[in-house]
């Protein structure tokens, strides 16, 4: 099958090989432009472009699709009978979902109708779900709104899980999904489903602000933020006048302290929250590297006995 892949993360270029694996022709492939990152800010290519110009792909990267109708009459040339997209980072526009005549299929890691929208892996780590998994979809105009090709079995979640690797443990179910899920489509063995309104929940787009850590909550919802947020924003809170990042914590119910306060209780720093203790393990003070809690008090002893918050 005549595939056009929009893609950009590591996850993606892992379904982006599934492909290939099974045979497809890829006859073109979008991904987000080159950025700068680190403190050397070198120019970095995506995962997805990499891999594809490894494999003498052709690689489109334009800022935008919307209005660009240099890229439609490419995309209409190619005669693809279809296109996948996985993390790409843009929102395809209706004249793009209208061009392949099989439509357009999307790996969403959630159990959809649940968690529709930008952050689906970050929200089900905020919410302490027990378990979730991986939908391939067709998109149409609404937000993760298009009918169901195939869901995972439910994944059972500990409860300790960070984004990055639930994020990563999805699209990898995905991926390996997608070969029969196309192959089912263009067989006529797989028929699209139309999803359950009324069991529909929205996920919102991440904002800097939403990791502040605010110590009157409880101190397993704090954990929860510093799991959901490992790549960004993070979760943080100000000492020092400094912004100080959470990197991995544990709750602790059993004790209790002034909101805020750090103490330190055999051989453990804690911070006190609204409900419970926070014991903190790895930390991060701006514009300094990551450290365990005895590294970082190895320099600061004055933490413990701190106030922290903005």
């Amino acid at each position: 099958m005549r595939i056009i892949f929009f893609g950009s993360p590591p996850e993606a270029a892992e379904a982006l090989r599934s492909l290939l694996v099974a045979g497809h022709e890829i006859v073109a492939v979008y991904t987000q432009s080159d950025s700068r990152a680190g403190r050397g800010r070198r120019i970095t290519r995506t995962a997805v472009k990499e891999f594809a110009e490894s494999k003498g792909l052709v690689v489109s990267t334009p800022a935008t699709l919307r209005g660009n109708e240099v890229q439609l009459q490419m995309m209409q040339a190619a005669r693809a009978d279809l296109f996948v997209v996985v993390a790409y980072g843009q929102i395809l526009p209706v004249e793009v979902l209208e061009i392949p005549k099989m439509g357009v299929v999307n790996i969403h890691p959630s159990l959809l109708p649940r968690y529709r929208g930008p952050s689906p892996v970050v929200t089900t780590i905020l919410d302490g779900e027990s378990q979730t998994g991986v939908t391939v979809m067709l998109l149409d105009q609404g937000m993760d709104t298009g009918p169901i090709l195939s869901q995972s079995p439910p994944f059972k979640l500990h409860g300790r899980e960070y984004k990055t690797e639930l994020q990563t443990r999805l699209f990898k179910e995905g991926a390996a999904m997608l070969p029969s899920v196309i192959g089912g489509l263009q067989g006529g063995t797989i028929v699209p489903t139309p999803q359950d309104e009324s069991k529909a929940t929205i996920t919102q787009l991440v904002k800097r602000s939403d990791g502040v850590i605010n110590w009157s909550v409880d101190a397993e919802q704090i954990d929860r933020m510093v799991r959901a947020y490992d790549t960004w924003p993070g979760a943080f809170t100000g000492w020092d006048n400094s912004t100080l990042k959470i990197l991995d914590a544990e709750p602790n119910n059993e004790g209790c302290d002034k909101a805020g306060h750090v103490s330190f209780v055999d051989g453990a720093v804690y911070v006190g929250t609204g409900v419970g203790l926070l014991e903190i393990r790895r930390l991060q003070l701006e514009g300094r590297r990551a450290m365990t809690h005895d590294e970082f008090l190895q320099g600061h002893p004055e933490f413990i006995g701190a106030e922290l918050g903005f």
